[in-house]
């Protein structure tokens, strides 16, 4: 499902895929570069969408809040988050302060990963060797000459497309060019 995530900064409006694992898709393969251990992600379940206006759309009504959500959302993710978020009853009884509430935790569900999936399965890596550190034209060490530094092992994380790719070979052309 589409969703908007962000985390220090970082912002992306993709796909989110929930895993037998956890999270996964594109949205979350993007702001892992922004993440760090033991902080939360933000989810926006409903980018450009008003939750607290398709409630109260509802307020009369004796329909459940995963029944309006799945309207939008998956269904199955619906009931399951419903169910986690204690939205179990019709939405006619709720006080207008829980479907606030309610409504504003479909525009910032704040997920803390526990973990990754670890290098093994890595699409990107942060760090390795500084840029700074290397002649932009040959891709040589500034300080050490004749040694020459491409691809994933210099510390440069494009985003998800190909871009990483791209930089290894240029990186890769520029060094081969210059030996």
């Amino acid at each position: 499902m589409e969703a908007l995530v962000s985390c220090h900064g970082g912002r992306f409006r993709e796909n989110l895929l929930f895993t037998h694992r956890g999270l996964s898709g594109p949205a979350i393969l993007q702001i892992s570069s922004y993440w760090t251990p033991g902080e939360p992600i933000h989810i926006e379940l409903l980018p450009e969408r008003s939750g607290e206006a398709m409630l109260f759309a509802n307020r009369r009504s004796r329909a459940l809040p995963a029944t309006v959500l799945s309207e939008t959302l998956p269904r199955r993710f619906a009931q399951q988050w419903c169910e986690a978020m204690g939205a179990t009853q019709p939405i006619a009884p709720m006080s207008d302060k829980a479907l606030r509430a309610f409504a504003e935790a479909l525009h910032d569900w704040q997920v803390k990963p526990c973990g990754t999936s670890g290098y093994t399965k890595a699409e990107v890596t942060l760090g390795g060797v500084d840029t700074d550190e290397l002649s932009s034209k040959t891709m040589e060490a500034m300080r050490v000459g004749g040694l020459y530094f491409i691809g994933e092992v210099v510390d440069v994380t494009g985003q998800l497309g190909g871009l990483n790719f791209q930089w290894a070979w240029a990186s890769g052309f520029a060094a081969g060019k210059s030996v």
